[in-house]
């Protein structure tokens, strides 16, 4: 049985050189379309959430758990347009640069104004007796927020200029890595804690402090230059084992029915690898004692 091959389906039969059609090329762009409308509608989610929730009105949580659903499914969706064009060969200089765009909205300011309005907005300050401790905190939030999109608009910088980058702890030769943690799962992350949270406001000034020490740790792993699994090497066309069709239906009940914890859990060990496989290395380096070469008198 052949194998179905979307790429030659698409194939214009009237183009000398085997140019995909015109019309394949809009499939891509419907999907990184489709991302940046997910991170315009979160952002408004986030400004609706802060307006109901000051006047205290009733669901108000429910505009950042809907900006929370928002990011999360365009993180899905953000995964999809690229695979797409290199399945269809629809890969483009205007699609590389509009996913960037789309990315720097979706994973950067959206995620970043929820981060605030629901993180740092509503912190009962007044616990706090020293005023310029609550100046101070409040900010220091406003910067780490904006670093946050500034680190995520460097890596997708860094990211569209690199030819063939190379993590500082390279891995398997036979997988692909990126370098640095992505910016659609510091995205993911942000958005998981906030759903599984039950999107109900930070209100102690404790818990926004060790909520701003986690963004500004994800704007920090953007930037560094560990290695986090990419998964490209991911084939969907491909067959698959029975184990893998247990496992999938495994995953796809308990995202069902517990979704909360299951997205948590896998955004952070996703995040937590990278820095386990760092430290991993640096450990392995310094308790692998260093090999001296006999010194050779002449004499």
């Amino acid at each position: 049985m052949p194998r179905f091959n979307i790429a030659e389906r698409l194939i214009d039969p009237n183009s000398p050189d085997r140019r995909p059609r015109r019309a394949a090329y809009a499939l891509p762009t419907l999907f990184t379309a489709g991302n940046l409308l997910l991170g315009f509608l979160a952002i408004m989610e986030s400004f609706l959430g802060s307006m109901d929730f000051a006047l205290n009105v009733s669901g108000a949580t429910r505009h950042f758990e809907l900006a929370a659903i928002y990011i999360g499914i365009s993180v899905f969706v953000d995964g999809l347009d690229g695979r797409i064009a290199r399945m269809t060969n629809t890969v483009s200089d205007f699609g590389r640069e509009l996913d960037s765009l789309a990315d720097v909205i979706s994973f950067g300011i959206a995620p970043g104004v929820l981060a605030f309005a629901w993180g740092v907005q509503f912190v009962d300050w007044s616990i706090l007796p020293d005023l310029n401790m609550r100046v101070q905190l409040q900010r220091g939030a406003y910067f780490i927020t904006f670093l946050f999109l500034l680190c995520g608009a460097s890596r997708l910088a860094r990211f569209n200029i690199a030819l063939n980058p190379i993590p500082k702890n390279p891995g398997r030769p036979d997988r692909k890595y990126f370098v640095g943690l992505p910016i659609p799962a510091a995205a993911g992350m942000v958005a998981a804690v906030v759903y599984a949270l039950d999107s109900q406001p930070i209100r102690l000034w404790y818990a926004a402090a060790i909520w701003m020490a986690l963004i500004g740790l994800l704007a920090f792993l953007m930037v560094c230059t560990w290695r986090y699994r990419s998964f490209k090497d991911f084939n969907l066309l491909s067959p698959r084992s029975f184990k893998s069709v247990i496992t999938l239906g495994s995953f796809i009940y308990l995202l069902t029915n517990f979704s909360q914890p299951v997205l948590l859990a896998l955004a952070s060990i996703y995040v937590a690898s990278g820095i386990l496989v760092r430290a991993a290395g640096v450990f392995r380096r310094k308790a692998t004692p260093a090999v001296h070469k006999p010194e050779t008198q002449i004499g």
